[in-house]
């Protein structure tokens, strides 16, 4: 099979089956979120438009980040840690970071897209395996200097191309990761769990795909 990678920059360019990578912490916390029972998760690029979405639809709450930190009018964070506090049974989120989230929105010419980090790994990787693809696509939505991001991606290619994977040193590179120095200060929307619940591969057998609808990018977890 066929690697590719792309930023932010270029993942307008991005075609066929496209999995925008967000380790820390965006789309390890909307996994998290569905195991506590969300509905959907719908993304977005602007705080406005998260409000905005919020206040049109019924049991509605937002969720996400700017510089880390929950923008005035948010429900929630972006912490996996703070959102396993909370029973979200039936809610519909309102998703908005400034990596994961503008990742999934600037893919425009993705056929398949799945939002991936290190707790559903096996899950994207059996649903992308049934669509027998020859080239897969990875958004390094950090930067291609977002270590866990990437190594998020190199784990997943290796365990595609059958090669032996030492998990431990791939949670090793998310607890070194740049974006990992903020946990190491005390804030409560920087818990230094976050970093241990997003390096918990295969926390969850379900995939994230992310569909076009009527305008909006919906995700929702599915089981391969």
């Amino acid at each position: 099979m066929k690697f590719h990678h792309y930023t932010l920059d270029d993942c307008h360019e991005a075609t066929g089956i496209v999995l925008v990578i967000d380790v820390l912490r965006a789309f390890s916390t909307a996994a998290y979120a569905f195991s506590r029972g969300a509905k959907e998760i719908r993304l977005v690029s602007g705080i406005q438009e998260a409000l905005d979405l919020k206040a049109q639809i019924q049991n509605a709450k937002a969720m996400g980040e700017v510089g880390g930190l929950p923008p005035e009018g948010f429900d929630f964070g972006n912490s996996p840690t703070r959102i396993l506090e909370h029973d979200l049974t039936g809610i519909i989120l309102i998703q908005r970071t400034g990596a994961g989230t503008q990742g999934a929105v600037r893919a425009v010419n993705a056929e398949v897209m799945l939002a991936t980090s290190f707790v559903n790994a096996k899950g994207t990787m059996d649903y992308v395996m049934k669509e027998e693809p020859n080239e897969l696509s990875f958004i390094i939505t950090g930067g291609m200097g977002n270590d866990e991001d990437v190594a998020c991606a190199e784990f997943i290619e290796m365990r595609i191309e059958g090669r032996a994977v030492e998990a431990q040193s791939f949670i090793d590179r998310v607890y070194a990761a740049r974006d990992a120095l903020q946990h190491m200060e005390e804030h409560p929307q920087f818990p230094l769990s976050d970093l241990d619940y997003s390096s918990r591969i295969d926390a969850f057998d379900f995939a994230l795909p992310i569909e076009r609808k009527n305008g909006s990018l919906i995700m929702q977890a599915v089981k391969p």
